[in-house]
């Protein structure tokens, strides 16, 4: 199960790993939480079940939002487990996720960022990366795929990294392209040792 919020490109390297026999493994289904995610897109050209569901109204009929944000969780959850998956992979998707949410699936949840561990929390992640290597002369960063065990913001237990040197020769969009090639090639090989180890 595929959980995205916009383009979907990590989402698309799982499923080009799939097609191609790199990944033995099955996408049960993909939900967004961003009507125009072309996530979407990737998911029904390759014929698999797609929801979209928002968190917008939830917020807009209570004057709670922590409240709303759980009752939103609860019922993304109920989603997910109607597809019984084995692993949630949190491919993009930009929303913290409570307890309503992660209780239902433990040690299933993954998610991939796009920094080493302990370094730039948070959905800025490149850009802070960039800011670093402008003021301070940081000269690599990278990413990592961890299991998502509580609330706490891209701090789970990590399954694996991959370092991105940071190149003289780099622009922000040159480096952010390293990262996301990282990103495509440690998500489909951490799944696949993940599924393996079930």
């Amino acid at each position: 199960m595929v959980l995205a919020s916009g383009a979907g490109s990590n989402l698309q390297a799982l499923l080009d790993a799939v097609n191609n026999g790199d990944l033995n493994a099955e996408i049960v289904g993909v939900i967004v939480n961003r009507r125009d995610a072309y996530a979407l897109e990737r998911a029904s050209t390759n014929e698999i079940p797609t929801s979209f569901l928002g968190l917008r109204p939830y917020l807009d009929t209570s004057d709670d939002p922590a409240q709303a944000r759980r009752r939103y969780d609860a019922d993304l959850a109920g989603i997910v487990s109607g597809h019984r998956p084995d692993l949630v992979v949190l491919a993009g998707w930009m929303h913290l996720l409570t307890m309503e949410f992660l209780s239902h699936f433990p040690g299933r949840v993954m998610n991939l960022h796009p920094a080493l561990p302990g370094e730039f929390p948070g959905a800025h992640a490149i850009d802070d990366a960039w800011h670093a290597h402008l003021s301070d002369g940081l000269d690599r960063t990278g990413v990592m795929v961890h299991l998502v065990p509580d609330e706490g913001v891209d701090d789970g237990p990590v399954l694996a990294t991959q370092v991105v040197p940071i190149r003289a020769d780099d622009d922000r969009e040159s480096l952010e392209a390293r990262i996301h090639a990282a990103e495509h090639d440690l998500l489909v090989r951490t799944v696949g040792d993940f599924l393996e180890r079930m």
